[in-house]
């Protein structure tokens, strides 16, 4: 886990340009916002390949079916607010229910548009794609994550929504590391047996911290890297949970329908433990950066190893009382 901040959004558009340099099925469309996803270069570089629909995400979804019946493979972009409110019924029924090979790319994804408020904040975005059926949903939480998701998606059909921030974030996964990722799974990054914690997107990092934070004083916190939202890592999760006794899910999203419901509903069914949802509450956030905003709603390392002391006397309790 390193202190190097790259962007997410500067490594897709980086891996998007060296995918379409090797398979010219691919194309590019936009909604006014080639220089929030960073595609400048795929613009640039294949102009033929890039379809600039200006601010109208329905008529771009709509447009990304379209080519991807002709035989393309699109990477629809533009901000993650948008895409997941304004063009629900196109993501719907143009691309999960025509099973079109469209990549929907949300790009400062949860309050990485911070300071504009509400109406840019997409904290339901998990809630809204993943209930739609055959719509594969992920959640890379750093630069090596990002790379690697999208030359997967780049090689494979069917549709698929990627959400990423916008600023900086820390590297989980260092750069060369060799890791691979495949769909449906939730790799270890720590391990432990008196918790657990699913986390995704940059929340994986604040976790990891927390996670060795409390290492220090004895407590042994598992950390599942859930990038795999949709399809999730149903056997890992159900593990987590035998072998620990209690699980916590950590997300940039709102507390109703994301990560932590997908968890909850998995774990309800198959083996029922305490558990806490750690995400945004069910209110209208202030304007803030992230970092600010993180801090207040309780994500930073430090408050995170408190949720989990919290958690783990919660856990105590329920195992005196049975």
């Amino acid at each position: 886990m390193s202190s190097t901040k790259p962007s997410c959004r500067h490594a897709f558009s980086a891996a998007l340009l060296r995918a379409m340099e090797k398979d010219d099925r691919i194309y590019v469309v936009t909604s006014d916002s080639r220089g929030s996803v960073t595609v400048q270069n795929v613009a640039t570089r294949f102009p033929s390949l890039f379809v600039e629909v200006g601010i109208a995400e329905q008529n771009a979804v709509s447009i990304g079916a379209g080519l991807a019946k002709a035989g393309k493979r699109v990477f629809v972009c533009g901000p993650a607010s948008f895409y997941s409110s304004r063009c629900v019924d196109q993501v719907k029924v143009d691309v999960a229910y025509a099973h079109s090979d469209v990549k929907i790319i949300g790009v400062s994804g949860g309050v990485s548009y911070g300071a504009l408020g509400g109406t840019h904040h997409s904290l339901n975005d998990i809630a809204v794609m993943r209930t739609l059926p055959g719509l594969q949903l992920f959640l890379p939480c750093d630069a090596y994550q990002t790379d690697a998701l999208t030359t997967m998606l780049a090689a494979s059909e069917g549709p698929a929504y990627l959400r990423v921030g916008r600023g900086p974030v820390p590297e989980v996964y260092p750069a060369g590391c060799g890791t691979s990722f495949h769909s449906g799974t939730a790799p270890i990054l720590h391990e432990g047996t008196d918790c657990a914690i699913a986390a995704a997107g940059e929340m994986l990092y604040h976790a990891l911290g927390a996670a060795r934070l409390l290492e220090a004083e004895g407590i042994g916190v598992r950390i599942l890297d859930c990038w795999s939202i949709k399809p999730l890592d149903v056997e890992t999760v159900v593990q987590a949970a035998r072998e620990t006794g209690l699980v916590l899910s950590v997300e940039e999203h709102s507390v109703h329908g994301g990560l932590g419901a997908a968890v909850a509903e998995t774990l309800v069914q198959r083996h029922p433990v305490p558990m806490r949802i750690l995400g945004f509450p069910d209110e209208w956030l202030p304007a803030g950066s992230s970092t600010e905003l993180f801090r207040h709603f309780g994500f930073t390392t430090e408050q995170l190893a408190g949720s989990v002391r919290d958690a783990l006397r919660m856990k105590d309790r329920a195992r005196r009382s049975s």
